[in-house]
């Protein structure tokens, strides 16, 4: 990331719209988290809806980008180890949990970083495709999706404060990523629980790494599916697992679909 001016804190507590950290916060940038207090009192954001997604409508957001989840594990490089990507989870400043962080502002400001000139000026797709998940977001209404997304900017713009992951992520599958701990994820566990809990840590370590296209150091695909798969908190919600269980066979079919008409396609081409 390019060099900037300001500090790091201030920068990143200042998008989100917060108040600047104080010099015990600034100190204790590598302590694990602990929850806002009432000094940090957040700036009303009055962008937000009235009335918030429930977690069935937010996983419909998700279910919308028809992430073919066989594909995505096919593809998996390996990557950071789960321990490393918990532990930066750990070290999540207060203000990236807050309800009401201001998460296009924040999104904006750490590409900003990320590309070194301002934000609206960046001509790169993929950063204008994290730009929309960000707004959706936003859009929503919904804590749990802004703070699962604030988590993933998080681990992003930690390079800056703890140095670089031991495998660099992939800029290919920042929106992918961003989008699936916002809607996947935060839905069913609330992401406070990703910090606070070790096996919910862990999930969220998974996750964000499946969605980046890597598999955790150490395993292989079906070390990672098994161990992702026991943690999955949306496969073990009931209700919701159906729902998804329901949104995977509509994909799968669409698929068959999409295929049986690309053959035909291709068989009326041949005989012509």
């Amino acid at each position: 990331m390019a060099d900037q001016p300001a500090p790091f804190w201030w920068r990143l507590t200042n998008s989100a719209g917060l108040s600047e950290p104080d010099e015990r916060e600034t100190a204790m940038a590598a302590a694990p988290f602990s929850p806002p207090s009432a000094r940090s009192t957040p700036v009303p954001r009055p962008e937000s809806p009235a009335a918030p997604l429930d977690s069935e409508a937010l996983l419909d957001v998700w279910f919308a980008r028809e992430q073919d989840g066989v594909n995505v594990w096919r593809n998996c490089q390996p990557g950071a180890s789960v321990a490393e990507i918990a532990t930066r989870l750990a070290l999540v400043p207060a203000a990236f949990l807050s309800d009401d962080v201001a998460i296009l502002p924040l999104a904006e400001n750490i590409l900003q970083m990320e590309y070194g000139r301002t934000v609206r000026a960046i001509p790169d797709r993929r950063g204008q495709e994290i730009l929309e998940v960000a707004d959706q977001v936003r859009a929503s209404g919904s804590a749990f999706a802004r703070k699962g997304a604030a988590l993933v900017l998080w681990l992003w713009a930690s390079d800056d404060q703890h140095g670089p992951l031991s495998v660099p992520l992939s800029p290919v599958w920042y929106a992918r990523t961003l989008a699936a701990l916002a809607f996947r994820l935060a839905p069913v566990v609330d992401p406070a629980e990703w910090v606070r809990d070790a096996d919910r840590r862990d999930e969220a370590a998974r996750t964000f790494l499946l969605w980046s296209g890597q598999l955790p150091a150490g395993e292989d695909e079906d070390a990672a599916r098994s161990i992702l798969a026991m943690r999955d908190s949306l496969q073990q919600n009931q209700a919701l697992a159906q729902t998804m269980a329901e949104h995977e066979h509509r994909l799968q079919v669409t698929k068959r679909l999409q295929e049986a008409r690309a053959r035909e396609a291709a068989a009326r081409y041949s005989n012509e």
